[in-house]
């Protein structure tokens, strides 16, 4: 089984490596995932796992603001700091919440648990929806994506709203371009900076060179090597290439 570890806790997430190595040989750790930002950017571009293990509060939120949002069908052992009676309050058929430091043989039982889940293809029991739902706090653990970008017009600072920014490049330094075709320079060292403040659900790091608003493509061209050619809409029409590698991730993105 494939399987995908949240937590925030370096030497925690290597520790559960270990164990689970130790207790079931068939499950392969493909990712180790520290935040709910990035969390939230892995399974956008990636198939879901047959198993999650997830650490309840995170450095920024909580992990079952992960599983609303994208819904995920497979089971999840959570792992958490929380109390004895919560755990026994939440505890629910076929998901487990294991008491750190992770007991072993807890451990054990808890993938056997989720083993049998997976193999069946059974959907989660109804009471985790309603867990997940009473435990979240939207105002609370909801993502903080930057609303403006000030850029510096002559002598002045102006703000750019987010929402009309069509697309992020870069041309030995970083711009924007606004949908009605207007061009700033941000003061910004790197891509990825400004991609950690961006809702991923709008934008999608296209390549090395540009980061692209949903609302700002025109068409989408496919290729016989499995490349993407994006085109933006007027007055831009600019031409975004996407690699082979990206374009499953970027289909899901735009289809969803």
């Amino acid at each position: 089984m494939n399987a995908v570890i949240i937590e925030d806790e370096h030497l925690i997430a290597k520790e559960l490596q270990f164990k689970i190595a130790a207790v079931a040989d068939d499950v392969k750790i493909i990712a180790v995932l520290p935040s709910v930002k990035t969390a939230n950017r892995w399974f956008l571009e990636n198939a879901e796992p047959d198993l999650l293990f997830a650490d309840i509060q995170l450095s920024d939120g909580v992990s079952f603001e992960i599983l609303e949002r994208y819904q995920l069908k497979c089971p999840v052992i959570f792992t958490t700091a929380y109390d004895e009676y919560a755990l026994k309050a939440f505890r629910v058929n076929g998901i487990d919440y294991l008491l750190k430091p992770v007991d072993t043989d807890d451990l054990k039982k808890a993938i056997d648990k989720a083993r049998i889940i997976a193999e069946s293809q059974a959907p989660y029991p109804s009471d985790l929806q309603q867990l997940l739902t009473m435990m979240n706090n939207p105002q609370k653990n909801a993502p903080a994506f930057k609303e403006k970008f000030v850029v510096k017009v002559r002598n002045n600072w102006v703000p750019v709203l987010t929402k009309d920014i069509a697309c992020f490049y870069r041309d030995n330094l970083n711009y924007l371009l606004t949908f009605s075709g207007e061009k700033y320079l941000l003061d910004f060292v790197t891509l990825e900076e400004i991609e950690e403040l961006l809702d991923p659900k709008l934008y999608f790091r296209a390549n090395r060179q540009s980061i692209i608003h949903i609302d700002a493509i025109q068409s989408i061209k496919p290729h016989e090597n499995q490349k993407l050619t994006l085109t933006l809409k007027a007055p831009l029409k600019i031409e975004q290439d996407i690699s082979r590698e990206k374009a499953p991730g970027f289909k899901r993105w735009f289809e969803r």
